[in-house]
């Protein structure tokens, strides 16, 4: 069970943190990379040359601003690539959404909210777990914890 986080630059990382934490609950290994589309397109084509001798299974590009990690990243694999996109000063983060979703035909980026960095990790464990039960069983649990601890503060705010 292997991810990469890839992000376009270091300020992307408190994020990105978020990502990498899920995953990590789950039990998956991850590698986590900061490689740029349009600084460093070389390097990145080189990570694209790595993934299948990797054995990455899914990857979690954010990026910022002219977004385009993830869909460059999805149109060198046919691995699933989920975009992350960055809230930055600009367009209140609204530009990286849109530089990540719209995506031609072809070439699909599954995509979250912008700063949506748990449901990144969420849904590449969900795509993990058609391969391994293990995440499927995990999964479960979470919903369950996540269920559970809103019907106790439910219970809590009535008592007020």
């Amino acid at each position: 069970m292997k991810a990469a986080v890839i992000m376009g630059s270091k300020s992307d990382s408190p994020i990105v943190e978020k990502t990498v934490s899920i995953l990590q609950e789950f039990g998956v290994d991850v590698e986590v990379r900061i490689i740029s589309a349009h600084r460093t397109p070389m390097l990145l084509g080189k990570f694209l040359e790595s993934i299948d001798e990797k054995g990455i299974e899914v990857v979690i590009a954010a990026a910022g601003k002219a977004a385009h990690l993830a869909g460059v990243l999805a149109s060198g694999t046919t691995v699933p690539v989920i975009g992350l996109p960055i809230k930055s000063g600009t367009m209140d983060g609204i530009d990286s959404l849109l530089s990540t979703v719209q995506m031609p035909t072809g070439i699909p980026v599954a995509t979250v909210a912008i700063d949506g960095a748990e449901n990144a990790g969420l849904l590449a464990v969900q795509i993990l777990s058609l391969k391994y039960e293990i995440l499927r069983d995990k999964m479960k649990k979470y919903r369950d914890r996540m269920r559970e601890e809103l019907e106790r503060q439910d219970k809590e705010f009535q008592s007020l």
